[in-house]
């Protein structure tokens, strides 16, 4: 496998992603019997310091801290979960190549968020003549308009998370099967039914200077609480569909600068909506209807080449329309229903495989009630790779 195929693999992550290729990481090659093996990986460290409350090791919206809520400014935090360690496989199989890619962090134990220290899968699969099965990012988002960011989290708004699926890709076009338990409750964890998988459809194409990509979704909702409400029976089980839809572009301005942008939109879309305020694609109201949630996340950034590295602006909002579920009090006035992230970074390599970074975030998050609160980051990274 080629170092530039290595590179490829690699920056299949959000946030610091991109940092791989901006570094120039490369990976430690070998062969055996036919199969070439690349490891790739590197060490980080995240020093961090929150002016207002702590947001964790990545930055948590949830716990921005509301601007009538009294509490603790100036937190450091200082971690390596990050870290990450991958091996690729290549192996000439028929007429074709078995491609495979194992990865993991050390964000596992006690929340993405809050914990940290354990290994974490990331992903699992292989690919052979245009099939993947195993785990890693949805089809139905992708790294177009992901730009670089210090703090792991990253950019918000995107399509789609990491999951198990069965995907099949032919010329510009791939379709998916994916894990629909990844897409959130809509009721409590024991009453969701998950009858169906969530099925996906993209489509992505460059031309000349430009990337872009459109993709759907379509998904099966359902709640089964037979036994669990004796004295209403009546209220037991319901059913929706949910769709989302998904548009990126990247475009290289000039050779110093970059455009990035992107728009998801959908109804009982849940989780498919990297960082929303509510995770749920929908809730059971007062008369036991299953009502789904429509959710709009987009944003756009610019990185522009200086020295040694890049200066990259950007901005993300993810917005749950809550507001009839709150007044027919089917939803607690403290449930999120807006965030939105401004990042302003500088990062750069100074010699081949290190890279540093310096970053500013303001983060902002509204409930429905209409109560809100902001917080600003300022974070520094140093990272090592292979």
């Amino acid at each position: 496998m080629s170092k530039n195929t290595v590179k490829s693999i690699s920056i299949l992550s959000l946030g610091t992603a991109t940092l791989l290729m901006a570094s120039g990481a490369q990976a430690l090659n070998f062969k055996v019997d036919k199969t070439d093996v690349d490891v790739y990986g590197y060490a980080k460290l995240d020093v961090i310091y929150d002016v207002d409350a702590n947001l964790t090791n990545t930055v948590n919206r949830g716990k921005i801290r509301l601007d009538d809520t009294a509490g603790v400014d100036g937190h450091t935090t200082m971690h390596a979960f990050q870290s990450r360690l991958g091996l690729t496989t290549t192996t000439a199989l028929g007429d074709d190549v078995l491609k495979t890619n194992v990865e993991g962090d050390f964000y596992g134990n006690g929340g993405f968020a809050d914990g940290g220290g354990g290994f974490r899968l990331r992903h699992a699969y292989g690919v052979w003549k245009g099939v993947l099965a195993g785990q890693t990012w949805s089809n139905f988002g992708n790294t177009i308009g992901l730009f670089p960011t210090v703090d792991f989290n990253g950019p918000m708004a995107m399509g789609g998370g990491r999951q198990a699926q069965l995907r099949y890709t032919t010329g510009k076009f791939s379709f998916s099967a994916e894990d629909p338990q990844q897409g959130g409750t809509v009721n409590s964890a024991g009453n969701t039914q998950y009858r169906l998988p969530d099925m996906t459809a993209r489509y992505q194409n460059t031309d000349g200077p430009v990337q872009v990509s459109v993709a759907g979704l379509a998904r099966f909702l359902e709640y089964d609480a037979e036994g669990a409400n004796p004295i209403n029976t009546a209220f037991t089980d319901d059913s929706a569909m949910g769709w989302g839809v998904t548009l990126e572009a990247k475009t290289q301005l000039t050779e110093a600068i970059t455009l990035r942008g992107s728009i998801t939109h959908g109804d009982g879309i849940g989780g498919y909506l990297y960082i929303s305020p509510s995770s749920a694609p929908g809730y059971v109201d007062s008369a036991g209807n299953l009502e789904t949630i429509e959710a709009t996340g987009g944003g756009a950034s610019v990185s522009v080449a200086a020295g040694p590295g890049s200066i990259n602006l950007g901005y993300g909002v993810a917005i749950a329309d809550l507001d009839n579920a709150y007044l027919n009090g089917d939803v607690a006035a403290t449930e999120n229903e807006r965030f939105s992230s401004t990042f302003v970074n500088y990062i750069w390599s100074p010699v081949d495989r290190i890279t540093y970074g310096l970053e500013a975030g303001y983060h902002t998050r509204e409930q429905v009630n209409g109560k809100d609160g902001s917080a600003v980051r300022l974070q520094a990274m140093l990272m090592f790779g292979f």
